[in-house]
């Protein structure tokens, strides 16, 4: 089995963590390159996309992540994870970058604010019914051809993904880990 790490700077760790070890797995909380040198496969929590941007330097991760990532390493972002993995942020700050892992633009917050947050369920390619929670969610508004759709919303203006996979890097809009349904995280680690 791969040994998975989740990226413990900020933001939904110890939620990703019990999912992961619902499934018997007992994830290592990266916050050093040297723990990141580990790890066969990393999860990039949600919380807020310029604080982690901001502690991945911080820690001295950037660097080693994007090299990591460049060579292929499994990654899973969920919400500002999403942000963090994708290769154009169309409403960032200034001063903002992202790994350009997922050929992907993403709008933070693009279904609104904190008090637009809702709870929906999400069809995935594989026919599985699993809870959405988005809150303060990236909308992914463009995706390259080489980019998988594993799952899609419409809320009211047309579908569009919220689950999307290229190669071994995945992204989602909302926060699977906020629940106690782990078939997204299944289906992650089942892919290592």
């Amino acid at each position: 089995m791969p040994r998975v790490g989740v990226l413990a700077l900020q933001g939904d760790v110890r939620e990703h963590t019990a999912s992961l070890q619902r499934l018997g797995i007992e994830p290592l909380l990266v916050k050093t390159p040297e723990q990141l040198a580990l790890v066969d496969a990393l999860v990039l929590p949600g919380g807020e996309s310029t604080a982690i941007a901001h502690l991945l330097i911080t820690s001295g991760l950037r660097e080693p992540l994007q090299e990591r990532l460049n060579s292929g390493m499994p990654a899973f972002g969920t919400c500002a994870g999403l942000i963090a993995l994708s290769s154009e942020v169309l409403d960032g700050r200034a001063d903002q970058w992202s790994f350009h892992a997922l050929d992907v633009s993403v709008r933070r917050n693009g279904y609104g604010r904190q008090v637009a947050s809702f709870e929906t369920p999400v069809e995935l390619s594989t026919g599985d019914l699993v809870p959405g929670v988005f809150i303060r969610a990236p909308r992914i508004e463009r995706f390259g051809d080489s980019v998988e759709v594993l799952a899609t919303h419409d809320h009211g203006d047309g579908a569009h993904p919220v689950l999307v996979r290229q190669g071994a890097v995945w992204g989602c809009s909302f926060h699977p880990e906020l629940t106690s349904n782990t078939v997204i995280h299944e289906i992650f680690v089942k892919a290592l």
